[in-house]
């Protein structure tokens, strides 16, 4: 802010010159004082002047609607939309996102500091506000292989970019409480820059927590009960409540939400894909969720705006008020939470669901050509197996959680033979970064595939590919079909594709837009209902990707292995007989 835009607003907050722009009528949500004001808004160079009386150059009657700040989206993956920072900012700001805080890594995972680069530059082409927090764990664990390495000396020129607020979702907590160099370097990497630090501690409790939470991370948005919530509210920090579409943790959490606490709960998303979107909104359906379960909905704002920014050091926004942003959200009510109007920084953004900028895109030169295979084929797949137990993954409805199961698998010559009768079927991770032909096997119980295969190169956190299917042959011709396109998704079956979405984006993201999107991702899941008869309750493509996240409870396969996140370690596939799970 220049000195003279100052005096300009000083002048049109005491009314003596007219602002650039009035809302008049409002309802005004005023999330400090927890009530509801009448007035008129006005705005100077996209700040807020002042609530009250006034005239201004362009005037806009709210005609009662109620204003609330602008909602931020604490915690979000802009690649698990499938969409380019463009295109998902077209889709958000309707819905009254003006702000959100993304985790870029997926994309660092898979190209480093190039896809960082691509994705804050690509987020200067949207009127959404993204601000990045630099990822933290690339790769999560040392028990896979991603596309890149970033070490504590990497981030430093990362953490010296004003758009970077800090590290994203520090997700290796066994590094903090075991003091390991390499995490506390990464530690002292963000606390020498003067930034913040995120978290993500599954289950975490105790003292194991307290240790987390003397790093001074900042938030939490795995949180399952309610008494996580409150205990790491009760250790100073923040707990970002999720409604994602493949996690759904906000109703649970609110029972543990208090008048005393909530000033330290958050709403969040951490993944939005187009079909939510379109079907149910972005934070508004949080916020309904929130009043549905009984919480004040000025508080349940309080939490998508004013905790938001004061958590993540955005003290320019969160609130309507003299010299925050003018970004600003019309309501029809505090119910149902119907977005009429968006302003970001003063500038109407989108009016009756639709997105009013042009929408220009950044090039992807940099991020694409991502899927590199070595000496792949079929035999790849053999497990030769010494029993006839094994160490399964046990997909959990409703989540990314998975539990390890010892089941009886079918097995001939040493290797199994998919059963249609039994649903458990062949899971594999396949690298394709660095080329080092690196095929690991499992099984999965609970997905219900009965033919064909299902090949992604979404499979976080390092995005190898990881293919399920009920036959070597199959699985390794979707994997070969899914290269030829150079990533995203491949459904095959009896040796012929019948579904496909390519993601050019770093094989994460596509160049086409949230309705093309959302509809071929419709056509993909009842094809993979219909057609290769995966079980309905099951979200076909995202719970896969989940499959390979060794950092989320129970049992993972990696690149590398079968992996026990309690054990913190790989584990075999084969049972033997007196060992049991």
């Amino acid at each position: 802010m220049t000195k003279a835009e100052l005096k300009k607003l000083i002048l049109t907050a005491k009314g003596e010159i007219p602002a650039d722009l009035v809302i008049k009528n409002c309802k005004v949500v005023d999330v400090f004082s927890g009530k509801i004001t009448e007035g008129d808004i006005a705005v100077s160079d996209g700040q807020i002047a002042g609530v009250g009386t006034y005239s201004g150059e362009k005037e806009v009657d709210a005609k009662g609607a109620y204003a609330a700040p602008g909602f931020i989206d604490s915690h979000i993956h802009i690649e698990s939309s499938y969409l380019s920072p463009e295109e998902l900012g077209r889709l958000l700001v309707p819905h009254g996102g003006t702000t959100i805080l993304a985790d870029p890594h997926e994309i660092v995972n898979v190209k480093g500091i190039d896809g960082l680069d691509y994705m804050m530059e690509a987020a200067k082409n949207t009127k959404l506000d993204i601000k990045f927090l630099l990822p933290s764990c690339v790769p999560a664990t040392p028990f896979e292989n991603s596309g890149a390495v970033i070490n504590a000396k990497d981030m430093e020129e990362p953490l010296s970019r004003d758009n970077i607020l800090g590290l994203a979702e520090f997700m290796n907590c066994p590094g903090i409480y075991n003091v390991d160099d390499e995490a506390l370097d990464k530690v002292m990497a963000a606390k020498k820059a003067g930034k913040l630090i995120d978290g993500h501690a599954p289950g975490l409790t105790g003292p194991q927590l307290a240790a987390y939470a003397a790093a001074r991370i900042q938030g939490d948005h795995e949180c399952a009960t309610p008494e996580e919530l409150q205990e790491r509210v009760s250790l100073g920090m923040y707990v970002l409540l999720r409604e994602g579409s493949a996690c759904h943790d906000l109703r649970p959490l609110l029972k543990g939400v208090t008048p005393e606490n909530s000033r330290r709960c958050l709403l969040c998303s951490d993944d939005r894909q187009p079909r939510t979107i379109f079907e149910h909104g972005h934070l508004e359906y949080s916020l309904r969720i929130c009043v549905e379960e009984g919480l004040d909905p000025i508080t349940a704002i309080r939490m998508a705006t004013l905790n938001a920014a004061e958590c993540f050091r955005l003290y320019d926004r969160g609130a309507i008020a003299p010299g925050y942003r003018a970004d600003i959200v019309l309501l029809d009510d505090l119910e149902n939470f119907h977005v009429q109007k968006v302003w970001i920084k003063g500038e109407k953004a989108a009016e009756n669901g639709i997105y009013l900028p042009e929408v220009k895109k950044y090039p992807i030169t940099k991020v694409q050509s991502s899927v590199h295979l070595k000496d792949f084929s079929a035999e790849k797949f053999k497990m030769h197996l010494t029993s006839d137990k094994a160490n399964v993954i046990e997909i959990q409805p409703g989540g990314v959680v998975t539990k390890k199961a010892v089941e009886k698998i079918n097995v001939k010559d040493g290797e199994f033979v998919f059963d249609p009768s039994v649903d458990l079927c062949k899971v594999a991770v396949v690298e394709r970064h660095h080329m080092t032909g690196n095929v690991a096997c499992s099984f999965l119980k609970g997905y219900g595939i009965q033919h064909g295969a299902i090949a992604i190169s979404i499979a976080h956190d390092s995005h190898n590919i990881i293919t399920v299917g009920v036959s070597d042959e199959e699985m390794a011709f979707a994997v070969e079909k899914l290269k030829d396109q150079d990533g995203g998704i491949i459904l095959v079956k009896d040796g012929e594709v019948v579904g496909s979405m390519p993601l050019p984006i770093a094989g994460l993201m596509s160049d086409q837009s949230g309705e093309w999107v959302n509809t071929r991702l419709s056509l993909l899941h009842e094809t993979a209902f219909d057609v290769l008869g995966v079980n309905r309750d099951v979200e076909p493509i995202m719970t896969l990707c989940f499959m390979s996240l060794p950092v989320i409870p129970e049992v993972k396969l990696t690149d590398e292995g079968l992996f026990d996140y309690y054990k913190w370690s790989f584990i075999p596939v084969c049972v033997d007989e007196d060992v049991e799970a």
